[in-house]
């Protein structure tokens, strides 16, 4: 695998790294993507189950749907892209991890205390207080589980059609964006706003951009590197150069 040599010659004095990744990364591990569900959910388009309105019409059935993409999620798990990662954390003083991603996969990994942008699958917290009950919980017999705190209904922890993103996580994103030397962007096609700024913020800092995707995106014109190959190769054969050069 073929890094660019202005890449190798920027990595043995690199500090900080920002790395965001997206739905490439996670799809090389089998998880299905938002809209691949099939059978009884095909008839309904995710918009309709993944916002609050749906929810607080029907929370039932939001609530099967996601326990639903959750069973397809048992048998995931992660990748060599999100080793490699979790390994290259741990040679950079300065590094964050961002995904856009709702799996769960980087935590899984190794990586110590990921931002994920758009939530976590696997949790829940209460739409009337917002508190997190810290322990799993799941549809029994249809009924929506409550919150142990204050009686309102749980939900899963994502980012919903018409939320914002938790500003507290996007924060430590942005920062990290702009203190980087270097930002590697894995797997997106970095379409997605706010999540889309944080490369430009990184480049307007002076960082060097990097590409790691099989195809070209809406960002590889800006990026300063690229390595036209899947995460699972690109960002170990990274990890790799980094090994050798520091």
């Amino acid at each position: 695998m073929s890094i660019p040599a202005t890449l190798l010659e920027l990595a043995p004095r690199v500090k900080s790294v920002c790395v965001m990744t997206g739905a490439g990364v996670s799809a090389e591990s089998g998880v299905p993507t938002f809209r691949g569900t099939d059978g009884l959910w095909k008839k309904f388009k995710p918009e309709e189950l993944a916002s609050v309105e749906a929810f607080l019409r029907n929370p039932e059935i939001v609530w099967e749907w996601y326990s639903y993409r959750r069973k397809l999620m048992e048998n995931v798990r992660p990748n060599s892209a999100h080793l490699a990662m979790a390994e290259l954390e741990t040679l950079v003083p300065d590094f964050l991890l961002v995904t856009q991603n709702v799996d769960g996969l980087h935590r899984e990994a190794g990586s110590a205390d990921p931002v994920e942008l758009h939530g976590n699958i696997r949790r829940n917290h209460c739409q009337s207080c917002g508190e997190d009950p810290g322990s799993e919980f799941k549809l029994e017999d249809g009924h929506v589980p409550k919150c142990p705190s204050c009686g309102g209904l749980l939900r899963p922890s994502v980012v919903w059609f018409g939320e914002l993103l938790p500003m507290d996580e996007f924060g430590r994103a942005e920062r990290a964006a702009k203190r980087c030397e270097l930002f590697v962007l894995a797997g997106t096609s970095g379409v997605v706003w706010p999540a889309a700024s944080l490369p430009f913020t990184a480049k307007t800092g002076g960082a060097y951009i990097l590409e790691i995707n099989p195809e070209e995106t809406e960002l590889s014109r800006y990026a300063d590197g690229i390595i036209r190959s899947r995460a699972t190769e690109g960002v170990p054969s990274l990890l790799s150069a980094f090994k050798q050069l520091r």
